[in-house]
């Protein structure tokens, strides 16, 4: 018999309820919409996520904390995690360096199923950009570089990618809400694309550096702002 401190029992409806509060969270994380060092509560979550209980919420935070996006704290409940400028210029040498890894094994290995699959995200993503969906065209844009990598066969190097890569994805977002910088990574992306076709290990590998180094620049400029206003919440370390 089901008492009423025992969680209730997992059910496939549940589980989407708690996948698509962690997208729509997530979106407004990278967004903007929440920013770092907000507390997401209940008053925030029922006006943003209408229809979603207890249950299904505290499941969305724990993906959103395996991620790196939130941050549960004693006393506070879930928090927007903060990063310095520090450690997103870190993290983005360490996918520099992971795609740099990535590229020439990923060109000696590829199948066409797989550039196929790259071509159909580009066109996904040039078509977002056209329509100004910033946030589609993102998720479009991190398929194509998690795609190049998961090409080389290596699991580790893909996991370990995914994770950097979810953990900064606010940051990288950033860049492209610069309209000139977003225009850019287009043009980018379309020689990536060029140099996944041609099988061009090394060029790619170039590209891709760029291509980052390329739209930090951009993120790191849009959001120094919000790293130095002082009303700002109190920037915590991971």
């Amino acid at each position: 018999m089901q008492t009423s401190s025992t969680p209730p029992p997992y059910t496939e409806e549940r589980g989407q309820r708690s996948l698509l509060a962690a997208r729509r969270l997530r979106e407004l994380i990278v967004s903007g919409g929440l920013a770092p060092g907000q507390r997401i509560t209940e008053r925030l979550v029922a006006e943003q996520l209408e229809g979603v209980s207890r249950t299904p919420l505290r499941e969305a935070f724990k993906i959103l904390e395996a991620e790196g996006l939130v941050t549960i704290e004693p006393n506070r409940g879930a928090v927007v995690t903060t990063m310095s400028v520090e450690e997103v210029a870190a993290a983005i040498e360490v996918l520099i360096g992971l795609e740099a890894l990535a590229a020439e094994p990923a060109c000696q290995h590829i199948q066409e199923a797989q550039v196929a699959a790259i071509e159909e995200l580009h066109q996904a993503m040039e078509q977002a950009h056209a329509a100004g969906d910033l946030m589609e065209y993102f998720r479009c844009n991190q398929a194509i570089h998690q795609a190049i990598v998961d090409a080389a066969g290596n699991p580790v190097l893909s996991r370990i990618y995914a994770a950097e890569s979810a953990r900064i994805r606010r940051y990288r977002y950033a860049g492209n809400r610069q309209t000139e910088r977003w225009q850019r990574a287009v043009h980018e992306h379309a020689a990536i694309l060029d140099a996944v076709r041609q099988r061009a290990g090394p060029l790619l590998r170039e590209i891709l550096r760029q291509h980052h180094k390329s739209g930090w620049s951009v993120a790191r400029t849009f959001l120094q702002a919000d790293w130095e206003t002082p009303s700002a919440p109190k920037k915590r370390r991971r």
